[in-house]
């Protein structure tokens, strides 16, 4: 009997694999791991910015299969040194100015270690009362830094959530709006609901309405112009929709960019939600670059007329040192959320006496999983504080506008849209190629020649984009580590390619 009992104790603990969360273990290879990390910070600006790897390279150099016997912690990142590095485009790198940020912190960093550490699924109240409070709380905290209505805070009615990306915040939205409105009209009538956006608006709204089953021969992509430094028209939008309710049409949703990917071009929101709100339209307002620089009092006014909005997202994982992913969305009216997404099945229901006193962040959400996200954006909240979050915004607003000078005192080159907040967009001048005895339908062509070619040398990163028909370089200043130095150096890097570009 002796011996079946210690066969059974032998494989009880010979069936985990060895130093599985056993704390000693874990805290030589955590120390290790934040070792490995800040040597890559202190060396992450003498990486090529852009990955230089060829595709199908990382097959050609790993095993075809996994290893069958535990391999040391010492010999993985010494792989991750050799093989996965060179494979990264160095999104942290002060050298990189392409898309928008994904700036890092200190403080958003632990603030996902704890959380991963703690790896609980927040998917209602009771599975970490902890992570829903926390994600209640600090939204609410962000929210009156941006000075929302009361109507978006928990405590007037509305509330925030912490979702992944924009994508989720928009088919979030979308599908509350949506059947809001079949309530109203019928099922039947979905195939008349119509959504408003400009031709500027992120491509992720065409998806979520592709998803939500909205026709696609009803988004209405509204066109924009450079004389209207690319902002969704009031007049033209009502144009639309008095012209869709004739048709038998039903207007339902209006997506107003605060900050365009393309030019940062910010709509006019308060004429645009008059608009909304004549129409009944289930408005929301898309900041997720530009909403964190509303923090400060003068972007704020970009935010004038959100009292008359359904709901308002930016992305903390963008330009407000919290890491991916955390995009922040609040709404005035969460029941119209948890219409939309809840499930309510037995084994996932709080006891009655909690049941009405606590939010279920499972029904504000497309999936069911969530993670503790909120554990960073409050690291973030207490390790800098308003005052250095606004010096941390403003200080990229300023080295954008040392940029936009260096651009305009060298004759070769254009600024091509205003400049709001911490991108500059210009291009090689038309006036420059003729002069330098080109065709003027090749401006387009030396412009993508000029931002391969920067990007090729491993020493800067950039974009681009289409303003109407005009290819121009996106200059986007928001790495965490990024000082006049590296823009001094960048555009070194722009002038000397130009040259080369030029004379081709």
């Amino acid at each position: 009997m002796g011996s079946i009992g210690s066969l059974t104790a032998q494989k009880l603990t010979s069936q985990f694999p060895q130093n599985t969360l056993e704390p000693e273990e874990f805290r030589r290879q955590g120390h290790l791991m934040i070792d490995f990390l800040a040597d890559y910070y202190r060396k992450v600006e003498n990486y090529p910015v852009r990955s230089q790897v060829s595709p199908g390279y990382l097959r050609e150099i790993l095993p075809e299969s996994a290893p069958y016997n535990p391999e040391s912690l010492e010999t993985i990142l010494q792989d991750v040194q050799t093989k996965i590095i060179p494979g990264i485009t160095h999104w942290q790198s002060p050298n990189f100015f392409a898309y928008f940020p994904s700036s890092g912190s200190t403080a958003g960093f632990l603030g996902e270690m704890l959380s991963t550490g703690f790896n609980v699924v927040g998917f209602n109240w009771i599975s970490s009362p902890a992570a829903t409070e926390l994600e209640n709380v600090v939204t609410d905290w962000l929210g009156k830094m941006l000075q929302l209505p009361k109507s978006f805070l928990f405590s007037g009615g509305g509330g925030g959530v912490l979702q992944g990306t924009t994508c989720e915040a928009m088919l979030s939205t979308l599908v509350a709006a949506r059947d809001k409105s079949l309530r109203q009209h019928g099922i039947e009538s979905i195939g008349r609901l119509v959504v408003y956006c400009s031709d500027q608006t992120h491509c992720a709204l065409q998806k979520a309405a592709k998803i939500a089953g909205i026709n696609p021969k009803n988004i209405r992509s509204i066109r924009t112009s450079k004389s209207s430094t690319f902002q969704l028209c009031p007049k033209l939008l009502d144009s639309a929709i008095s012209s869709d309710i004739q048709n038998g049409l039903i207007p339902l949703y209006l997506c107003v960019t605060i900050g365009t990917t393309s030019s940062t071009a910010v709509d006019p929101l308060a004429p645009l939600s008059q608009v909304g709100k004549k129409y009944e339209l289930w408005v929301h307002v898309d900041a997720a670059y530009a909403g964190s620089a509303c923090i400060c009092p003068e972007f704020r006014h970009f935010l004038d007329g959100v009292e008359n909005v359904n709901s308002f997202s930016l992305n903390a994982h963008k330009w407000f040192l919290t890491t991916l992913d955390c995009c922040c969305l609040w709404v005035t009216d969460p029941s119209a959320l948890i219409k939309a997404l809840s499930t309510n099945p037995e084994y996932l229901k709080n006891s009655a006496t909690e049941s009405n006193k606590v939010v279920d962040y499972k029904d504000w959400q497309i999936m069911l999983s969530r993670r503790f996200r909120a554990l960073k954006l409050w690291f973030v909240l207490r390790s800098y504080g308003l005052g250095q979050l606004r010096e941390f915004i403003r200080g990229h607003v300023e080295m954008a506008k040392y940029f936009e000078e260096l651009v305009t005192k060298d004759q070769r080159f254009e600024v091509v849209v205003p400049r709001h907040f911490s991108m500059v967009c210009f291009r090689i001048s038309l006036s420059t190629v003729i002069s330098n005895g080109k065709k003027s339908e090749d401006v387009n062509e030396i412009n993508r020649k000029l931002l391969e070619s920067v990007n090729g040398s491993g020493q800067v990163f950039v974009s681009h984009a289409l303003l109407g028909g005009v290819y121009v370089i996106r200059f986007a200043i928001g790495a965490t580590l990024t000082y006049y130095r590296h823009i001094n150096a960048a555009w070194k890097v722009v002038q000397d390619h130009a040259g080369v570009v030029l004379e081709r």
